[in-house]
Parts: structure tokens; C-alpha cells; sequence
């Protein structure tokens, strides 16, 4: 594999599509609602989407009709044809067609400097006459004849702008591919999804709840979800001890001087919560592990010979996310970051970086994820005064960085004007059933904390030098790992990661006390297990068993009891199987050692 650089031409045509159908649905819309005024309607991944301001609340059964307009105006083939007009013009005709958030987008672009703005006229072929006129940068096809395969798939609710001071106005998403072949299989993955969403699952296995009292975005851990946290946190921390990590603590609020030492109260307030007010200070509820760790380097003066520097925490974190954008686990509120920060000498950096990436291909492995994209962000070279550091920083970052990722011969995209302004980063995203991109781990440099906490070192000629920093996450956060490994497994777990273990099942109420006496044998040997001791039917408690996705169960009877034995039944392979208990106890103990 090699790398390859974004190139966006690649993806115009069914951009333009996806942007045409956009635009399609705008003039759907329309001709149902003459009122309604229209706001955004992007391509997106997969799709595109458009939001209204609409005199009713669209329903469900709205989608149809407005499905039938869209292929109506598809058969015409009306040709897109774009104009531009100065920006003056342009704003009095939005005016005199009363289109509010157009007028607002135009009068945005002529403060930023834009002179002129361009709109799209439908154009039916027959009669040479317009029909339909947005203001819009496209691209589009050149007629409407060419979105061949679409579908509209459901309405929600967006902020204008996506600011809640604004109005709520209602989105349209559609999907549209290039072939109708394309478009069905996406359809049956969105079927699939929906049967993987971790919000549905996650409510029938009980692993975590949401609940208003406590607050949206805010997810509690049941204890079969608890003790799956719990397995997947024991599993980090073993490996980071293994890997020649420390680890280190840190409180969940800091003083505001910290956050503007840092930095974060200037640039990063929108996103963090409200000052809490203490005797005589502030005190800011942490988005971020990052100070902390600097403040405690700086707990003494270091020397080169204490590098690399490996510190590792599990912390939870807490960012004002808005709540349209909140989302199951995997966009929320309060979240545990697996956080480390590496300090370093300039000769030690290629070595630890090649560490990290090792690190993160292995964890992809061992939770089973092998379909994931990493993009290398770099700045822009046209506009280097937005970042902190100095040109010899990012030169040999950005190159060792890029050296990594050929060395481990990963597949990656290279993405200018990508990175962060304070370093550049390798970033790791695993793809879900819908091919959609979830950030998890990311490796990134940071020349921001070093330079504003003066951070120093004594090398080897006696003079204080500037350490490098890498920040790191292998999971990201718990939360959204969590929820993409529920959706990967469809919350079938491997026995290792498996709240429940094995389920016992005596045949009847008779075989209840040699059922215990294997419950208790499988305790003992460290095996999660629960005991179903109810008085339903056999079939009803293997039913139950199943729809739990536990991964054995053991189902007891007259021929176990009495030769000391277990039917035991996978729930991967649905092959039942009669062993000694002991030799049953072996094999899974394996099965987990190995993480099969």
C-alpha cells in the first residue's frame, strides 16, 4: 500500500449529483409549500440534505409525495444552468423573493469581500423557460435526467446555522448514488445499521442509559455495560504498563489561569461549561487533560537522560456539545479520553511514534477492526501565520510523521490545511456498516503548550532546551468506542469482552442444585456467569439466552448431572456440544487468554 494525496476531482461527479438532488428537493419542496423558504442543502457523504422553513411540521408520509415531485422533475430533464450577478443585485432579487435566509447567506458573503454570487436556474427543454431559480456555488450535473437513483429517508430538526439562539427550521436527508445497483445496496446496509445501532442495542442487552434528570449527553453504565467498560479499561491499562507507560491522575475542574495560560479559555471557550465560582476564583470543569499533565512536568527541572516521558490517563472530560449534535455514544457531553502525552528529545521522536502507531494497529486488531482510513493533516503551506511553532518545527514533524506512516506501510491520505494550529497529526478512523468515518485513535504534535508553559529541559551541554510533545488517544473516548464495537459485533461480544460469559440453563427445576454446583466451579475460575433459575419452559430460556447474545450457554440435565458433564451450546455456531465441565472450563479460559 502507498500513500495517495485527497484529490477532490475524483469525487465531483457524484458530488454534483448529490448536490443536484439537493437542489431538485428545494424545488419540490416549493411546489408543495409556495411559502416556504429555503436555507442550506449541501452534497453530504452518501447524500445530501436541504433545510426549510415550512408553514406545517412535515410528517413521514410527506417524503413519498415529495419523492414523486423530484422524479417528476428528473423526467423533464431540466437543463442547470448557472449565472452570477453582482452581489448588490443579486441580495434585491433574493429580497423580492422573499427568501430571508438567502438574503441573510448573500449579505455574509458581501461582508466578506465577495462581489459577486452565483444562482442556478432549471431550465425546461421544451419551452427554453425557467422554472425554478436557487442561489447556490454547486456543482451540478447539467440536467436533472442524470440523478438516476434517489431516495429520501427522513426528517430532522436544524438550528439555522446551527446555533440554538436561532429558529429550529426541519431537514430533508436524502441519499443518491450512480446507479440504482448502488443505491439498493445502500439502502440494505441502512437496513443492517439500523439493526446494529448501539442505542437500540445497547437499551435490549442493558449497557448504558440516558435520562433527562441526569442530563442529555450524559450516558450512566448499567452493570452489564459497567462491566464491559470494565474490560476493555483493565485490557488499556495492562497494555500501557507492558508498553513502558506511567500512569498519572488529574482533577476533573482547573482554575481559569490555567485554561488561560493555555490558551483554551481563548480559543476554546465556546466549548467548554460555564466558570464555577469558588471563595474568590474560577474554576473551569476540564475539555481537555492536557495542562494538567504540563503543570505536572513541571513539578521538577528534567534532564535528557529522564526522556521519553510516557504518561498515560483514563480521564473523563466534559464539552458543551449542542444538543442536535448529541447522539447515543457517540457524540456527548461528558466523556473518558484514554489520554497520553509523550515528551521527548527531537532524536527520540521517530522512535516513539512508530511505537504509538504499532500500538493503535495493534488495539484496531484485538477489538476485531480492520476496515479504517488515516489521514496525515498537515498545514497550510499558503497561510503558516495561523500556527503556532516555527518553520524547522513543522518541517521535521510533518516529514517524520510522514516517514511513519510509510515505514508501516498504511494506506493514507494527506490532507493540507487539515492540521491543527498548534501540529500536525496522524489521525486513525474506523469505518462503520454505512462506510461512515468515526474519529478514534490520533497521534499529534503540539508546539502550542510548550512555548506558553515555557516547558524545558537540561541536555546534554548543559543548556535548557524546548522537549517535544506528542498528545495521543488509541480509543479516543470510551463512550464512542464502546458504541462503534457494539455496532461491529451487532452486541454479540467474543467471550473475552462478553458482560455475561455463559449462561447456565437446567432443563428442570431437579437439575437446579447441579446447576449451581457448575455456577459455582465457573466462578471460581474467574467466569462471568449468571444462573437462569426461572420457571420458564426450556426453549423459552434458551430463546432468552439467545436474544441476550451470550456466548455459551450450558443447558443441564439428567445425562449432565450424573456424569459430571455440560451440553454446551454457542451462540456463534448454534452447535450444541456435550464435554466434561472441567474440559469446558479449559476452552473458554483459552478462548479469553487468547481474545479470540
Amino acid at each position: 500500500m502507498s500513500k495517495k494525496s485527497a484529490d477532490k476531482s475524483k469525487d465531483l461527479d457524484i458530488e454534483a449529483i448529490r448536490h443536484s438532488a439537493s437542489h431538485i428537493l428545494a424545488q419540490a419542496v416549493l411546489e408543495m409549500f409556495p411559502e416556504a423558504k429555503l436555507a442550506i442543502g449541501p452534497s453530504i457523504e452518501n447524500g445530501f440534505y436541504y433545510d426549510f422553513d415550512l408553514p406545517r411540521t412535515l410528517i413521514p408520509e410527506d417524503l413519498p409525495i415529495l419523492e414523486k415531485k423530484m422524479k417528476h422533475i428528473i423526467k423533464q430533464n431540466q437543463k442547470f444552468e448557472r449565472y452570477e450577478e453582482p452581489i448588490d443585485k443579486g441580495i434585491e432579487y433574493l429580497k423580492t423573493t422573499k427568501q430571508d435566509y438567502k438574503v441573510e447567506m448573500a449579505e455574509d458573503l458581501k461582508a466578506e469581500g465577495e462581489k459577486t454570487i452565483s444562482f442556478y436556474k432549471n431550465i425546461q427543454p421544451q419551452t427554453g423557460e425557467g422554472t425554478f431559480v436557487d442561489m447556490c456555488a454547486g456543482p451540478h450535473v447539467e440536467h436533472s435526467g442524470q440523478v438516476k437513483a434517489f431516495k429520501l429517508t427522513k426528517i430532522a430538526g436544524a438550528y439555522w446555522k446551527g446555533d440554538e439562539k436561532n429558529k429550529m427550521l426541519q431537514r430533508i436527508y436524502g441519499v443518491a448514488f450512480n446507479t440504482k445497483e448502488e443505491l439498493d445496496q445502500h439502502l440494505k446496509n441502512l437496513k443492517e445499521a439500523e439493526k446494529r445501532d448501539h442505542r437500540k442495542i445497547g437499551k435490549e442487552l442493558e449497557l448504558f442509559w440516558v435520562d433527562s434528570r441526569v442530563g442529555a449527553g450524559l450516558p450512566m453504565w448499567l452493570p452489564k455495560g459497567a462491566i464491559l467498560w470494565r474490560m476493555i479499561e483493565d485490557f488499556w491499562y495492562r497494555e500501557h504498563l507492558k508498553g513502558g507507560y506511567d500512569l498519572v491522575r488529574s482533577p476533573h475542574i482547573g482554575s481559569r489561569q490555567l485554561w488561560e495560560t493555555s490558551g483554551h479559555w481563548s480559543f476554546y471557550k465556546d466549548d467548554m461549561y460555564s466558570p464555577i465560582q469558588i471563595d474568590d476564583e474560577e474554576y473551569l470543569l476540564k475539555p481537555m487533560n492536557c495542562p494538567f499533565h504540563v503543570t505536572l512536568y513541571q513539578a521538577k527541572k528534567h534532564s535528557y537522560r529522564d526522556f521519553p516521558l510516557r504518561w498515560a490517563e483514563s480521564a473523563t472530560v466534559y464539552r458543551y456539545e449542542q444538543s442536535g449534535e448529541l447522539s447515543g455514544l457517540t457524540r456527548v457531553r461528558g466523556f473518558t479520553q484514554d489520554d497520553a502525552h509523550i515528551i521527548c528529545r527531537k532524536d527520540q521522536v521517530k522512535e516513539e511514534l512508530l511505537r504509538v502507531a504499532k500500538f493503535i494497529v495493534y488495539i484496531f486488531k484485538t477489538f476485531g477492526f480492520e476496515d479504517y482510513k488515516i489521514y496525515l493533516s498537515l498545514r497550510d503551506p499558503k497561510d503558516k501565520k495561523k500556527y503556532a511553532g516555527h518553520d524547522k518545527g513543522w518541517e521535521f514533524t510533518e516529514k517524520v510523521l510522514e516517514e511513519v506512516a510509510d515505514e508501516m506501510k498504511f494506506d493514507y491520505v494527506k490532507e493540507e490545511g487539515e492540521a491543527a494550529f498548534y501540529g500536525p497529526k496522524l489521525d486513525f478512523k474506523i469505518k462503520d456498516v454505512l462506510g461512515r468515518e468515526w474519529q478514534c485513535s490520533t497521534l499529534q504534535f503540539d508546539f502550542n503548550l510548550p512555548e506558553r508553559f515555557d516547558m524545558t529541559y537540561v541536555n546534554e551541554d548543559g543548556e535548557e532546551e524546548r522537549p517535544y510533545m506528542l498528545h495521543r488517544a488509541l480509543f479516543g473516548s470510551y463512550e464512542r468506542f464502546i458504541g462503534l464495537l457494539i455496532e461491529h459485533y451487532a452486541g454479540a461480544f467474543p467471550a473475552w469482552l462478553a458482560p455475561v460469559q455463559v449462561k447456565v440453563i437446567p432443563v428442570a427445576e431437579p437439575h437446579n442444585q447441579y446447576a449451581k454446583q457448575v455456577q459455582s466451579q465457573l466462578e471460581n475460575e474467574g467466569i462471568r456467569v449468571e444462573f437462569d433459575e426461572s420457571g420458564d419452559s426450556l426453549n423459552k430460556k434458551i430463546r432468552n439466552a439467545e436474544m441476550q447474545k451470550v456466548p455459551y450457554m450450558l443447558i443441564l440435565g439428567n445425562k449432565e448431572s450424573e456424569s459430571n458433564s455440560v451440553a454446551s451450546r454457542s451462540y456463534k455456531t448454534k452447535k450444541q456440544e456435550v464435554m466434561e465441565t472441567d474440559k469446558f472450563i479449559d476452552m473458554l479460559k483459552k478462548e479469553i487468554e487468547e481474545r479470540v
